[in-house]
């Protein structure tokens, strides 16, 4: 059902931390060729081996194009929980901006937010010229899940753009939710106020800037996450050469000034960015196959690599890894603040190619695995 002209924290519905319990996780088969070079090869083996890494741990849906759906459906490898495979078109493959944001009241009712989707930008300074499909996924997977779903397609969001404790306190960047190409119309204390009843938060945190380099606009999710209550990473370099390192000090003063709404200091861990750059290789240019209209990189460019990019599903926690010196010290930090979680490596260069990380292709379903089916 659509739900339209109402608010979730009218109903008593909130947005749940990540590390909540999950009735699954969604993600997006890779096949658009301006992504993903080489027809996605690469690509679909990393996105594959995450879904076979989640069904450990709880339900994955898939979706998929008719012509790609036999593809996905033989490379796809479930262990305990099924994977399924959905035929929904999309226009790329970042779920976390294109599905639903979920919410949960008491009784554990999950209903899903359709946020309106333009690409990052739309004609201010969007990534490709059409988005009409991804901006209906969401929509969809509420359908083909039997979850209620707001209708929020007044106001421009992508699931990348927020990030909560699951108590009251949301976190974003200035530089994405105040893009022009967003919600121009819109003051910061408008957007807050939507956010606060859209998400039924007590407080918005706004950091300034997020990640050097994020085409997505300083997406929250590559810069800062909450770990459990009270705690969280930031991306971070030690490195004053780095453009990164005056952004991150930016971001540090803000969180140290400020509590979350329960009136907590947030203990900020710094979990360092790789220390070498990640840069479109000549290789990477020649598989790539840009549409009209759509974005297009260059040799040398950097890309926006950070394991705050990471995900957290009911048992595990799914890191990048770029073979990097600090790819080790990112998995021995996380294990020491998932303390209850299996941290898992994954070889991660053949996602942040296309433009984003393991967080950025999932879209996680509160509730318990099993539940609905």
């Amino acid at each position: 059902m659509l739900i339209q002209n109402k608010m979730p924290a009218d109903d008593g519905f909130r947005m749940p931390a990540e590390y909540e319990n999950h009735r699954g996780t969604v993600l997006i088969w890779p096949v658009r060729p301006g992504s993903w070079p080489y027809d996605g090869k690469d690509a679909q083996k990393v996105f594959a081996g995450i879904a076979h890494e989640l069904s450990r741990f709880e339900e994955v849906w898939v979706l998929a194009d008719g012509e790609h759906r036999e593809q996905a459906e033989r490379l796809l490898d479930s262990v305990y929980y099924p994977i399924h495979v959905l035929t929904i078109p999309t226009d790329d493959s970042w779920a976390r901006d294109v599905g639903p944001t979920c919410v949960v009241n008491a009784e554990g009712t999950v209903r899903g937010i359709d946020w309106r989707f333009n690409a990052w930008g739309g004609e201010y300074n969007g990534l490709y010229a059409s988005w009409e499909r991804d901006n209906a996924a969401a929509r969809s997977i509420c359908e083909a899940l039997n979850i209620d779903c707001y209708d929020a397609q007044d106001f421009v969001l992508e699931g990348g753009s927020i990030h909560t404790d699951g108590e009251g306190t949301v976190v974003v960047t200035e530089e994405c939710l105040l893009s022009p190409g967003r919600n121009p119309e819109l003051t910061r204390g408008k957007i807050t106020e939507r956010l606060k009843k859209m998400l039924n938060a007590e407080k918005v945190i706004w950091l300034p800037s997020g990640i050097y380099h994020d085409e997505t606009d300083g997406h929250v999710d590559n810069i800062f996450a909450f770990t459990a209550p009270g705690e969280a990473v930031l991306a971070w370099t030690d490195d004053p050469e780095d453009p990164q390192y005056e952004l991150s000090k930016r971001d540090l003063d803000v969180l140290e000034k400020e509590t979350d709404a329960m009136g907590r200091r947030i203990r900020v861990h710094k979990l360092l960015i790789p220390k070498e750059p990640v840069r479109i290789g000549e290789e990477d240019l020649r598989g790539l196959q840009a549409e009209p209209g759509e974005d297009e990189r260059e040799v040398g460019e950097r890309l926006a690599a950070s394991y705050v990019n990471f995900y957290v599903g009911n048992g595990c926690v799914l890191v990048p890894q770029f073979g990097d010196e600090n790819d080790v010290s990112a998995c021995e930090l996380l294990k020491q603040l998932f303390p209850g979680r299996e941290v898992i490596p994954v070889p991660a260069r053949a996602i942040i190619v296309g433009g984003g990380n393991i967080h950025c292709i999932t879209q996680q379903i509160p509730g318990t695995p099993g539940q609905g089916a």
